[in-house]
């Protein structure tokens, strides 16, 4: 029997770390750096810290912009725009916006969620900011895009489903693509 935690925080992290057997990571802390400078150096410190010499492994719930066409890709880009708007508002996730520069975009977004200004938050996310925090691609390149961004850095990654069933097809491709080397 396995046991992994979801974590957010440094304190999750860490427990991850020293007890458990993977950490699955939220969509907002999975950029690559993120995972370098941030996740692999929390779970190593609490590996060694219970004396563990195997680190947990690491499970990432990343966002994806990805779809049929390029006008889908689109599409795509511009509704993890708007998650991440919603996401971005709430402090506990600032930990990837601290570590860019943009705490101050998450102050923004608190205060736009806190006078229920919603439609005005997804301006508020850069297309900078979509490109550090959102692997984008058509269906036939985005596992070549994951195996890039995350070489070295995970285990495993989740593959969200496609909202119109017509494409499952082309989304089991893509993850079939993924599988054959691995992250």
């Amino acid at each position: 029997c396995s046991s992994d935690l979801g974590a957010v925080g440094p304190k999750m992290a860490a427990l991850a770390g020293e007890a458990a057997d993977g950490l699955m990571t939220h969509p907002s802390n999975t950029s690559p750096r993120y995972l370098r400078e941030v996740t692999r150096p929390r779970l190593e410190a609490g590996a060694a810290r219970s004396g563990r010499s195997v680190v947990p492994r690491l499970m990432l719930s990343t966002l994806l912009a990805t779809g049929e066409t390029e006008e889908g890709v689109r599409a795509a880009r511009e509704k993890q725009r708007e998650l991440l708007g919603f996401l971005y508002s709430t402090p506990a996730y600032w930990g990837s916006l601290e570590l860019f520069g943009w705490k101050d975009r998450g102050e923004r977004l608190l205060a736009l969620s806190r006078e229920g200004k919603w439609g005005e938050m997804p301006a508020l996310v850069t297309d900078e900011m979509l490109d550090a925090f959102v692997p984008t691609a058509p269906y036939g390149q985005i596992a070549e895009v994951l195996r890039e961004r995350y070489a070295g850095l995970c285990d495993w990654i989740t593959f969200p489903m496609p909202a119109d069933p017509a494409q499952d097809a082309t989304r089991r491709e893509a993850i079939a693509a993924l599988k054959e080397s691995g992250p």
